[in-house]
């Protein structure tokens, strides 16, 4: 058993690297082909569990164990667990929260305050102000995200429109903000100032906002007219006659955005406001639970039994109109699983990748035509949207890329800032563009939509990544140091 250990570890070739990746690539096709947008509920998870174990026999044949490679999985999943139990306690907020009356609110008041013609760019800005405040996309979209959907529905305007706002604007908000976690670790990764970081970032992330911004308003103006007035009366009538519906229905949702601001971590701050709106629901929403309850064990029982059932299984209800019955129903710990053995086995295809050097490989041969600073960018953008593809998740396509090319900015006399930039312009803000991502299979369990509608219309995490290349390639800020070598040879001299 010893000398298969110390067996020596084979160096991966180029062609080692493309075989899982092809493998991969040709299964999420077949998965999305012949499932369509259920892919996600069970074909995507076996491809990249296929796609995992060819990544190991690959691995196997260079020299490594199966027991480093199984512990290299192990280590892929306990990385996604403060991600999964965020994520489940999500689900729990969006039940409670739909008991309660908050979404139903929230959705009552925009229908009535929010016109057609800027809804989307309203959406988008909305939630980038949010998220700015917060640092939290995933916050942001569960919450203000999930109404202005329900929001959509009542004007008439469409929905993967109104998603890509949402997506749009909660990744500008949390690109820019200090208390987001990905802006905290990008500059920590590179090697730069957080402050340096985020001033360096406007430069890249203002004009691709406004840009978005522009068409929003541009695709609200000629999408003005499709609202129906009718139809909005009789959507408002369906929630108060089901909901009690006021502001103190809002406090939930103030005081998670108080907690975040506060800078609470997000699996507490969560709870609370899961708990809070289940509070809520039985002071304020008691006719609605009296409708639903079982009382064959009493009254009491029934009554708290609802409660706790809409933490684990969430909450629904029948109005007697399909579309607002699918709008207001949801939520639960039960309905984040499918999400959850996405991300599980998307990070060990991600952790098998980079423990067999796989990931290494191929930065490897980028950089050997990476010659200009140009190049030298759109390398790191691409190899950052790469690694959110085949690692799946936004913290590896930051970190892996930022190690691999930290030395080759730094030998090219390019501030660290630079690289920090180009981290969250290439791996931040393309993750919840992908459907196996953790980022984008998050988004899909709490918007309902499948990444790949609402990514044509995710113009700002679309833009961004673009403008930074255009910028690489004519030198525009793009802040310079006197290289490594240079100095040594000065003070050499």
């Amino acid at each position: 058993m010893n000398s298969i250990e110390e067996k020596p570890i084979k160096q991966a070739s180029f062609l080692d690297a493309l075989i899982p990746i092809t493998v991969l690539v040709c299964l999420l096709g077949a998965a999305v082909y012949l499932f369509g947008d259920n892919s996600s509920s069970g074909p995507n998870q076996i491809a990249l569990l296929f796609a995992t174990f060819t990544a190991a026999l690959i691995g196997l044949k260079n020299g490594y164990t199966w027991k480093k490679l199984e512990q290299a999985m192990i280590e892929g999943i306990t990385l996604s667990l403060g991600a999964i139990i965020i994520l489940l306690m999500v689900g729990a907020l969006i039940g409670t929260w739909l008991l309660s009356g908050t979404v139903p609110t929230l959705i009552y008041y925009g229908l009535q305050i929010i016109n057609p013609s800027w809804f989307y760019a309203a959406s988008c800005l909305i939630c980038g102000i949010v998220a700015m405040s917060i640092g939290s996309s995933w916050t942001t979209a569960a919450t203000i995200g999930v109404a202005l959907l329900g929001v959509a529905t009542g004007l008439g305007l469409e929905q993967v429109v109104t998603a890509g706002a949402v997506i749009s604007g909660a990744y500008f908000g949390d690109k820019l903000s200090p208390l987001s976690e990905t802006t905290n670790l990008a500059p920590a990764v590179a090697g730069a100032d957080l402050f340096d970081h985020i001033h360096h970032m406007l430069w890249t992330t203002v004009p691709s906002f406004i840009i978005a911004l522009i068409i929003f308003i541009f695709m609200g103006f000629n999408a003005g007219g499709s609202a129906e007035a009718g139809r909005i009366d009789e959507i408002v009538n369906l929630l108060e006659q089901n909901f009690n519906i006021g502001f103190e229905m809002l406090v939930p949702l103030v005081v998670l955005l108080f907690l975040a601001i506060r800078k609470m971590p997000a699996f507490p701050a969560i709870s609370i406001g899961a708990v809070l709106g289940a509070i809520w629901a039985m002071l304020f929403q008691s006719d609605l639970i009296n409708s639903q309850i079982d009382a064959s064990q009493g009254h009491a029982i029934g009554y708290f039994k609802l409660v706790w059932t809409t933490f684990f299984d969430g909450f629904s209800i029948d109005t007697g109109d399909e579309k607002m019955d699918s709008l207001l129903s949801g939520g639960g710990m039960a309905g984040m699983l499918t999400t959850t053995w996405l991300i599980m086995t998307a990070l060990m295809f991600g952790a098998i990748m980079e423990k067999t050097g796989l990931l290494d490989m191929f930065v490897k041969s980028i950089l050997k035509i990476a010659k200009s600073t140009g190049s030298l960018i759109t390398a790191t953008i691409a190899t950052c949207i790469g690694t959110n593809a085949v690692a799946a998740d936004q913290y590896i396509a930051i970190v892996v890329p930022g190690r691999m090319f930290k030395d080759e900015y730094e030998k090219r006399g390019l501030k660290p800032v630079n690289l920090s930039r180009t981290l969250e312009d290439g791996g931040t803000i393309t993750s919840p563009l992908i459907p196996w991502n953790t980022c984008g299979a998050y988004m899909q369990s709490v918007l309902l939509i499948n990444p790949f509608d609402y990514a044509m219309y995710a113009f700002f995490n679309l833009i961004n990544p673009l403008l930074a290349i255009v910028y690489a390639y004519l030198g525009i800020k793009i802040l310079r140091i006197t290289p490594k070598h240079l100095k040594q040879e000065a003070n050499a001299e």
